[in-house]
């Protein structure tokens, strides 16, 4: 990169190597990490019989055995298999068993690790094996003797030896035994003696657990270990046979040689340079083929061999399913009891006496109603008024103990039922209203299903697959029967014995789920008591307590300037409009934005901006260029600390410091904030001009680099991160005790072994230290390629130097702490190949072995452990560690339709004509994988150089420009297939569209220009092009949403990244910025200014030689110029800063903050890569949702009215499909859900995909424990609405059918009295009396005899007839549904009618018109009154019956 810099514009140079490690070394090479995660969970399950079920830490010291009793029978028997078998006295095995003997042992080992690890190198003159140290080893080793012997002689020798903790302990006795014999003393025995440390992992039992739980389950972890060890004499033994013949190469000669040569390769650390070598050596017509192997070689063992152990530690992490709900239900208890606590902060007001405030009273008590009496006030008059009755019975002289202890019991009994009526009296009403409902709903449903399953309406249908919507709907309604002891459930005589059978596995299991929704309705009850007695304890202490709630003692809870700084303080943009009717959320052309906008207060958007300018501010500062001297540096640094000080007043006023339930200072973030606060406002008061290294001014500098840290506290998600983070602290503790554990058993090692033996003197020409003396000639080279002619008897450019015998520059083993040092860097994987080179040829060949062992045990699973266990805990926090199978696969579920999107392709034009061809041709797969191909094709250009000198660019060019218009032509195509409309609305569409419209506009410059600017242009265009092949392909799109995902999901962790190396970067120019330049620290690489210091902690971020920059930041006099009153004039380092300063940085950036990128890509990748068979809904479910979606949603707004949702029901096929036949009362169900949630609005396409979901799957399996609830309340809902309904829609049935049956039997009556009234009328004035016909006769007849008076034309009487079935409905016939037939209806006639005309009615019933011609002639003498109410009454009846029917026909889907 630097060389680029060198060569090409910066920028370029930054852009090009920064998107290149962040997407290929952050993203693309740990989605391999995922790969390999997924696959080993299912391989897992698969040999799950082999490898066993996890255990869990029990101790394993009883066993059962049979046993013969007085009887004769057999019973298991517990058998202790650690009791006493020696010949020891009791008291002997008494103290060898207690905690004392045990403390005291520990406390010994302590001991000798803190001796063995204070030695270090004396010199050579002094005689090593009579030092101290020796000595007290001696000491130790007599010691952990005895104890040996004890345990022997109490327990006896097949007792101790069943142990394997007592096997390591005899071990490491006849180990260490050896090692203080003076001949082996100092050698390989060491590592017995070095290895005492591990025994004090039994002194931290969660430390112990955690190590059982990481390497008790061995076969897995010992299996891949072997298999590695496998891998590398396999390797490195083909690597000797191809290579052992190639002169020149001095890497595969041996064995040994080529062993070291390919775990290097395995380890990342200077594997090029093995192959560069190699290369070279084999010559160019064998180079590509041994390239294409090393390269090989090193994808397998980094990518998927290091994979495979983060794949195996994650699964020894991982839990049983049972477990995972035990701990489920544990930790909803751990919450529920957490909340009912108030803060300590907040309880110190407990401490002090109560003293309510007082109001003085100024009028009579009947002049205003008596106000709602406080409960901790009562509560005081309660229990004085029990301790009153109790000493007043006391003091009476005929009062006995027995009635004041009676009186003291009814007096409790009194007060707890007053309280329990206090607190509990309208929950237990609601409760009891409740069940009451669900019991008489869920028995009314029970009646019904049991009555259509009696009568066989489930019979005689064909055979057909049921969708998995129609399984979990019967699931569930089984269920519920069951849970409520459904009478079918009664065993009946009939019955076989395999329906018994499977009658009482029901019972049995339903019992359970019984058990289980007692106890999660048990943490409901407790979690809302707990909130409950949280807010009663606020409420009291508000009550009693004057002071509390009260900022800073002074201001009063509702003083108008509080209540001024709370609107101040909590005002935010709020975008979302709810409709004033259905109350929902309307949604906005800009919602992101206004999202954004809404993500936090106006203050906090302010305080926002404030400190991002302040920190641009703080990136023009440097030692050259300092705040101190510099007065328009000094502005933002005023303008930040006044506009924090009106930040802070105003949320001091508004929420109080300390002592209030919502204080600014109530957790981390507000303390750092007024950290940041005060050291920004010591630093502006004092501003010192003069600062000397390593003094508290310069600290205070480094402090006042924190300030982007402010970021965290003022973004939500940020905060979020920091919780993520530091909420898995102590599994990341326990690893770092580990990996420090196994650093100080190697440091002590390597002390013992190799102090004073890696000094040598810088003449190669000098062996021994007593010849180191003197200075040579040490020659100048100013490249390694550069060979200068000299000429004859001239020498190389050079200059003299001293001899010096001294270690190497980097590292050395003298003491424990250097050697911890060294080993870190090692463990880093960061020049350890030089450490082991050094230790080869100053000590010995064997000793090589050492170096290796470390690096294996700390790389794969030392630093593989770390990446597990912040997965884990990042697993953990998300709240999908403790997921079963079944809920994991639902959360999988609910972020896949998340990302889910309606079909943005057109239909196909309704014609037969030109857009139709052009549509069938476009969609057609052979087109499309044509076009793919020509993109490869397009792609396989860039394979060669495109420089402007180069005569094969032109050609190459030329079949660039064809490949453009080719493209062109598929887009024309497109969008006369689909419309421009059309075309526009796919995503990927608009994306083809632009990079076709970049490649017309390239082609278009080429031609014109011809120079190299438009030949870079041509290449983007076609690596923009390539990336378009991703969404062609289901495997190629899911590794691409993985990626973009894990972009959209980690982006606040890489700001979070940013952040931390942004304040990093301020404090090394601080510290560093005028070191002198060294092996690493150069023109490019320094910390001159923010920039550079930024550049150079992303190359530590890649772990790029950060161990080199490290010691060049550690110079000391005399190698540097010291100035003691400014360290900007001084060019030394600072080791201890130093020290501190890149190590941490490293920990946290390279071992923590990576690894949660990681472990996003992890859980992202699990929400793409499942089959079909994991899937709660398939990706052919999702497609068949998206088609039949296009089909309801013609105008492809997204959204669609209620009302349609039953149409987009009804077409679903396959496992979405719901029969009607069968499950008419799931259909009703889900059609009122939408109507319920969405109040009868719009609804979008996830709100009707989300409903299918729910419905689709086990909500007792797949929900966790609070959406279970709030899921199991809304469907309860649902159906007793639904039932209402159905119940409603019935009764109006039947009271239809009575009044039908009524009507007709009235009908009768009226015919009969009609024909009566008429012969009698024709007796007695036959010339008056008319006759009447049906109603088409009567219309026929007014049609044609137009002329004829009012007074002869004819009556369409309205009282039915017994053979009139004329009228129909109009709209049954319009609307092509079965015509309902109406009788002609009739209205008696009087004994002397008048004539009347009554011209044509528009009757309208339910929405339906009727025509009807009424014609009457009445006889004036009839009585008119009798008449009306005649009339009236049939009306009233006419209405009643019609709106029934109408609405029967709303509610009968």
């Amino acid at each position: 990169m630097y060389r680029a810099i060198d060569s090409f514009p910066r920028w370029r140079s930054y852009f090009y190597f920064i998107t290149l490690i962040f997407f290929l070394a952050w993203l693309v090479k740990n989605v391999f990490i995922a790969v390999i995660i997924e696959t080993f969970a299912e391989i897992r399950v698969q040999f799950q019989q082999m490898w066993g079920s996890r255990s869990s830490t029990t101790s394993t010291a009883t066993t059962q055995m049979f046993h013969e009793d007085a009887a004769g029978g057999w019973q298991l028997v517990a058998v202790d298999v650690n009791k006493p078998q020696g010949r020891a006295p009791a008291c002997l095995q008494q103290m060898m068993r207690s905690s004392v003997f045990h403390m005291f042992i520990l406390s010994m080992v302590t001991v000798d690790v803190i001796v063995a690890a204070s030695n270090y190198h004396k010199g050579e003159s002094f005689k090593r094996q009579y030092d101290e140290f020796y000595l007290a080893e001696v000491a130790f080793t007599v010691l952990f003797d005895l104890e040996a012997l004890l345990k022997i002689w109490c327990l006896g020798f097949t007792g101790y030896i069943s142990s394997s903790l007592h096997k390591f302990e005899l071990l490491l006795v006849v180990g260490t035994t050896l090692h203080v014999y003076p001949d082996l003393y100092h050698s390989q025995f060491t590592y017995f003696q070095v290895l005492r440390v591990v025994r004090l992992i039994k002194i931290s039992p969660a430390l112990e657990d955690f190590v059982y739980k990481i390497f008790g389950p061995g076969k897995k972890l010992g299996s891949l270990v072997v298999f590695t060890a496998s891998l590398l004499i396999v390797m490195s033994a083909i690597s000797l046979q191809m290579f052992c013949f190639v002169e020149e190469l001095d890497r595969f000669t041996t064995f040994p040689r080529a062993f070291m040569s390919m775990f290097q390769i395995l380890t990342q650390e200077g594997w090029v340079d093995v192959m560069d070598q190699t290369l070279n050596a084999v010559g160019h017509m064998w180079a590509p083929v041994v390239a294409i192997y090393f390269i090989l070689y090193h994808l397998f063992a980094t990518l998927i061999l290091l994979s495979l152990f983060v794949a195996v530690i994650l699964d020894n992490l991982e839990l049983d399913e049972d477990l995972k709900k035990l701990k489920q239900l544990k930790q909803s208890e751990a919450n529920a009891d957490t909340k009912e606590k108030l803060p300590l902060r907040l309880r110190i007001f407990e401490k002090f006496p109560n003293r309510p405030q007082m109001v003085k009273i100024s009028k009579l008590p009947s002049d205003f109603t008596v106000p709602k009496i406080r409960e901790s006030f009562m509560k005081q008059f309660i229990d004085r008024q029990q301790q009153d009755t109790c000493c007043l019975l006391r003091s009476l002289p005929s009062a006995s103990s027995s009635s004041c202890d009676h009186s003291k019991r009814s007096a409790i009994e009194d007060n707890k039922y007053i309280d329990q009526k206090l607190r509990k009296s309208v929950f237990s009403i609601r409760a009891r209203n409740l069940l009451e409902k669900e019991t008489a709903v869920t028995k009314i449903l029970r009646a019904c299903t049991r009555q259509r399953m009696l009568s066989g309406s489930f019979e005689g249908q064909p055979a057909k697959e049921r969708s998995i919507l129609s399984v979990q709907h019967h699931i569930r309604q089984e269920r519920r029967s069951l849970r409520h002891g459904s009478n079918s459930q009664r065993i009946s005589r009939g019955k076989s014995l395999e329906t018994l059978t499977q009658d009482h596995s029901n019972t049995v299991r339903y019992r359970n789920a019984q058990r289980e929704d007692s106890e999660i309705k048990m943490i409901q009850e407790k979690k809302e008591q707990a909130e409950m007695k949280r807010k009663v304890q606020e409420e009291e202490l508000r009550e009693n307590h004057p002071y509390f709630d009260k900022p800073l003692f002074i201001v009063g809870r509702e003083h108008r300037f509080r209540n001024f700084c709370r609107v101040v303080v909590r005002a935010r943009f709020n975008a979302s409009k709810t409709d004033p009717v259905t109350g929902a959320v309307k949604n906005t052309k800009y919602h992101q934005l206004y999202d954004l906008l809404g993500l936090v207060t106006y203050l906090d958007w302010v305080m926002i901006i404030v400190t991002i300018c302040s920190c641009i501010s703080m990136m023009f500062e440097s030692p050259f260029r300092r705040v101190m001297h510099a007065p328009t540096l000094q502005i933002a640094e005023y303008v930040f600390v006044i506009f924090m000080s009106i930040e802070l007043n105003l949320k001091i006023m508004a929420d109080g410091l300390f002592f209030t339930p919502t204080a600014v200072i109530r957790d981390f973030g507000g303390v750092m904030d007024i950290f940041i606060y005060l050291v920004s406002l010591i630093f502006l008061c004092w501003m010192p001009q003069n600062v000397p290294a390593e003094s508290g001014a310069q600290l205070l500098l480094v402090l006042r680099c924190l300030r982007p840290l402010r970021i965290f506290k003022l973004v939500p998600q940020m905060r979020k991160v920091v919780r993520e983070l530091f909420s898995g602290f102590k599994e990341i503790f326990l690893v770092s005790i580990l990996l420090l554990t196994l650093m100080l058993v190697f440091a002590s090692f390597g002390v013992q072994l190799f102090a004073g033996k890696l000094a040598k003197c810088n003449d190669p020409n000098i062996i021994r230290r007593e010849d180191c003396n003197g200075i040579f000639r040490i020659n100048v080279s100013v490249s390694k390629n550069l060979n200068l002619k000299l000429r004859p008897g001239e020498k190389k450019p050079g200059f003299w130097v001293p001899r010096v015998w001294a270690n190497p520059r980097n590292f050395n083993f003298d003491n424990v702490g250097n050697a911890m040092l060294a080993l870190f860097e090692v463990l880093s994987l960061k020049g350890w190949v030089e450490v082991r080179d050094v230790i080869i040829h100053r000590v010995g060949p064997m000793h090589g072995i050492y170096i290796h062992v470390f690096v294996f045990l700390g790389c794969m699973i030392g630093l593989t452990l770390f990446v597990g266990v912040v997965i884990a805990n990042f697993n953990e926090n998300k709240g999908t560690a403790l997921l079963t199978v079944d809920q994991r696969r639902w959360e999988d579920l609910k972020s896949r339709l998340k990302i889910a999107q309606p079909l943005h392709l057109p239909p196909r034009p309704d014609n037969d004509g030109f857009r139709a061809k052009m549509y069938d041709i476009t969609q057609h797969p052979f087109f499309k994988r044509t076009i793919a191909l020509l993109v490869l094709a397009q792609s396989v250009l860039l394979s060669v150089k495109w420089d402007v000198e180069d005569p094969v660019t032109v050609p190459l060019a030329t079949m660039s420009v064809v490949f453009t218009f080719i493209f062109v032509l598929e887009v024309t195509m497109k969008i006369i297939a689909m419309s421009p409309a059309g075309f526009w609305q796919s995503r990927r569409n608009r994306y083809d569209l632009l990079v076709t419209s970049l490649g017309v506009v390239w082609v278009v410059l080429h031609f014109a220009l011809l120079n190299a600017y438009t030949y870079m242009m041509g290449a983007c265009v076609i690596v923009f092009r390539f990336f378009s092949i991703c969404g062609k392909h289901v495997t190629l799109k899911m590794l691409l949403l993985t990626v973009v995902v894990s972009m959209y999901k980690s982006f606040f962790i890489i700001v979070g990244m940013f952040l931390l190396l942004l304040c990093y970067a301020f404090a090394g120019v601080v510290l560093f910025g005028t070191v002198k330049y060294g092996e690493n620290i150069n023109r490019h690489a320094n910390f001159s200014s923010a920039g550079k210091a930024i550049t150079v902690l992303f190359r530590i971020v890649t772990g790029e030689d950060w161990n080199k920059i490290m010691h060049d930041c550690m110079v000391q006099p005399p190698f540097c110029t010291p100035d003691e009153f400014t360290y900007w004039a001084t060019d030394c380092g600072n080791y201890a800063g130093a020290l501190m300063y890149f190590c941490s940085f490293y920990v946290i950036i390279a071992y923590i903050m990576l690894n949660l990128l990681v472990a996003i890509i992890v859980e992202n990748f699990s929400l793409f890569y499942s089959t079909e068979e994991d899937q709660l809904l398939s990706y052919n479910d999702l497609r068949h949702f998206q088609i039949i979606w296009n089909m309801v949603d013609d105008k492809r707004e997204g959204v669609i009215p209620t009302f349609r949702v039953k149409f987009l029901l009804r077409l679903l096929r396959g496992r979405l499909e719901v029969d009607l036949d069968k499950d008419k009362l799931l259909f009703k169900h889900m059609c009122y859900e939408m109507e319920r949630l969405h109040s009868g609005g719009d609804v979008t396409f996830h709100d009707v995909l989300s409903m299918l979901s729910y419905r689709s799957v086990d909500i007792r399996k797949s929900l966790q424990l609070e959406e279970l609830l709030a899921r199991e309340q809304l469907e309860y809902t649902i159906e007793e609405e639904v039932a209402k309904q159905t119940i409603r829609m019935w009764l109006k049935k039947c009271l239809k059918r009575i009044r039908a049956k009524q009507q007709q039997s009235c009908s009768i009556i009226h015919s009969l009295r009609e024909s009566q009234q008429q012969e009698l009328s024709r007796f007695l004035n036959p010339p008056s009396i008319e006759t009447t016909q049906p109603s088409e006769d009567l219309n026929a007849n007014s049609q044609d005899n137009n002329t004829q008076p009012e007074t002869s034309s004819q009556q369409q009487l309205l009282s039915p007839t017994l053979s009139d079935r004329g009228g129909s409905r109009q709209d049954a016939a319009d609307g092509g549904k079965p015509q309902r037939k109406f009788g002609q209806w009739r209205l008696p006639s009087a004994p002397k009618p008048i004539s009347h005309s009554v011209s044509s009615v528009n009757l309208r019933f339910g929405g339906r018109t009727t025509m009807k011609s009424v014609v009457c002639k009445v006889n004036p003498m009839t009585d008119t009154a009798s008449c009306g109410s005649e009339v009236k009454k049939w009306w009233t009846r006419q209405l009643t019956v019609e709106s029934d029917e109408s609405g029967d026909d709303l509610l009968d889907i």
